[in-house]
């Protein structure tokens, strides 16, 4: 059976491309993600991404709130490798005028989770966190941890 490998990219559907374009470029800038424009179908799309994965808006066909406690995204969680780069992004993300939280410790969550909140145009919460102890290990002792 092949092994996924990590995330190509992730689709967000946005109610103004405008508004959703501006935020994200805040964000992205911020977090050093490069940006593309391309058009399928028709419709306008943002990608922003970096060596990992890509990121991308595009129009939503319907108009409806977005509802994390309903079926569907209830948050998207990036990872930075330490708990100074948590608060590096907090710092930089209200600085280029996003309205993130203060880096803070979760302990209820994992004893060396640290993590920053905010929210995009349309309610998608996003969430950035450190490279915790535990995923460092399940990453690098997957086959003893399985067995």
């Amino acid at each position: 059976m092949p092994e996924i490998i990590g995330i190509d990219h992730i689709y967000i559907a946005v109610s103004d491309m405008q508004r959703s374009e501006r935020f994200y470029d805040a964000v992205m800038r911020v977090l050093g993600f490069r940006k593309n424009t391309f058009t399928i179908g028709g419709d306008p799309h943002v990608q922003y991404f970096n060596r990992h994965f890509g990121y991308v808006i595009r129009p939503a066909r319907t108009a409806r709130d977005h509802d994390a406690y309903a079926p569907g995204l209830h948050h998207l969680c990036l990872r930075v490798a330490t708990e100074d780069d948590v608060r590096t992004a907090a710092r930089a993300l209200r600085a280029a005028g996003i309205d993130a939280g203060e880096a803070a410790h979760y302990p209820d969550y994992a004893p060396d989770y640290w993590a920053i909140f905010f929210t995009d145009p349309d309610g998608i919460r996003l969430e950035i966190t450190n490279y915790r102890q535990e995923r460092r290990e399940r990453h690098d002792r997957w086959e003893p941890l399985s067995e």
